[in-house]
């Protein structure tokens, strides 16, 4: 019988061992998963709908040719109305195009007054200069994007006392068809999320004709400013996406899984020790074995500015319901987070509050958690349990005492 006893305790003694050194191992390779979590080189990425961030633009303004003028009394540009409509996508919070129409009269003088309309089409490639340099921010209230176009212009019905360019011997010509490369910029201010008030000049490169006169300077110039509304359909957010917040998440399956190996190498001595007593002719005395539940996964993630829980997230809140249910005398704390990087304290305190009553409404309603087993707590941004800011948009299950 001593000798059966001391083969238990060995067996039991090298269990221990070879369980120390698995979680050791295991914490290595939780702690190589975290730096690699941690890597600065990790950015955000946005992204948008196909329905979402288009614009409809309406404006007016003014018109200025800067053409052949050779007078006695000097250069003489008049100034007439002008008028726009366009519309546009946004494909991220940096870079954006929009096909742009305008309608102006024009005059200008040379030997006497000119006259002419035309019709303009421009398709552009915008630029937010603030959200590249300053970072996105839906909610910032001025911003000044630069673009740059290419586009054709029809301009017709010209009125002119001297000469121009002739279609034929016999015949002056009244209209010509043009492709103007153009730059300019817009300043733009943010009145809600769904409309915008903008002031934008626009300066129009054409060829030496393109008001039928080809002589002096060899490129024609039209300068256009304009003011009005944006029109934001879907309004201006936008979709992030962080490979880290992945990592993250496959570290904390990696954590269970740590423990679970931790289980089975503890299951696996015990088992040990059982086969060392075959055969066993006495009544044995088993030990009751404490079984401990796999933990709960730790957050529910949200986008930024958004109490939405994402269809990937909704598994953390069906586990937490299924741990609750394995556990029925646990309650838990659900506490709700905000980055400080955007927003106000008190936004983000109710921002906060969403969130975690979107994990209290998914545990109650869909998967049947009583609600008294069940507490919010909405830190907002005053507390952050993370120090990458972005981790920070969470809800965290925490026991309840």
């Amino acid at each position: 019988m001593k000798t059966r006893l001391f083969m238990v305790i060995a067996a039991g003694g090298g269990a221990l061992v070879a369980a120390s050194q698995l979680s050791a191992q295991n914490a290595i390779l939780v702690e190589q998963e975290q730096v690699v979590v941690t890597d600065a080189s990790c950015k955000t990425h946005y992204y948008t709908d196909r329905s979402d961030n288009w614009f409809l633009q309406l404006g007016a303004g003014i018109n200025s040719p800067f053409f052949e003028n050779r007078t006695g009394d000097g250069r003489k540009h008049q100034l007439t109305p002008a008028y726009n409509i366009g519309v546009g996508k946004w494909f991220s919070p940096y870079l954006g195009v929009r096909l742009d129409f305008q309608y102006s009269n024009m005059k200008w003088k040379n030997d006497g007054e000119n006259k002419a309309k035309y019709i303009n089409a421009n398709f552009d490639f915008m630029w937010d200069m603030f959200n590249s340099i300053g970072g996105v921010n839906s909610e910032r209230v001025f911003s000044l994007v630069p673009f740059v176009g290419i586009g054709g212009t029809y301009a017709f019905d010209f009125e002119s006392p001297g000469k121009n360019i002739m279609h034929n011997p016999d015949e002056l010509k009244h209209n010509s068809w043009t492709l103007p490369v153009s730059a300019g910029i817009q300043m733009r201010f943010r009145l809600c999320s769904y409309v915008d008030f903008f002031l934008e000049g626009r300066a129009q490169f054409y060829g030496d004709n393109f008001n039928l006169c080809a002589y002096g300077d060899p490129v024609d110039l039209n300068i256009t400013a304009l003011g009005g509304f944006n029109i934001n359909f879907g309004g201006r957010d936008y979709k992030a996406y962080n490979r880290c917040n992945d990592l993250a998440y496959v570290a904390s399956l990696n954590d269970q899984v740590n423990s679970l190996r931790a289980d089975l190498a503890t299951t696996a001595a015990a088992l040990a020790v059982a086969e060392s007593q075959l055969p066993c002719p006495e009544t044995q005395v088993v030990e009751a074995v404490e079984i401990n539940y796999p933990p709960m996964l730790a957050t529910v993630r949200f986008s930024i500015n958004s109490a939405d829980i994402a269809d990937d997230e909704m598994v953390n809140v069906f586990n937490l319901a299924e741990y609750l249910k394995a556990n029925p005398d646990m309650n838990v704390v659900l506490q709700g987070y905000a980055d400080k990087g955007t927003g106000t304290a008190e936004y983000n305190k109710a921002l906060s509050e969403r969130r975690a009553q979107a994990v209290y409404d998914a545990l109650t309603k869909k998967y049947g958690v009583k609600g008294d087993r069940l507490s919010i707590n909405a830190e907002g941004s005053s507390v952050q349990p993370y120090d990458t800011n972005d981790w920070n948009r969470i809800v965290i299950f925490a026991p309840q005492d």
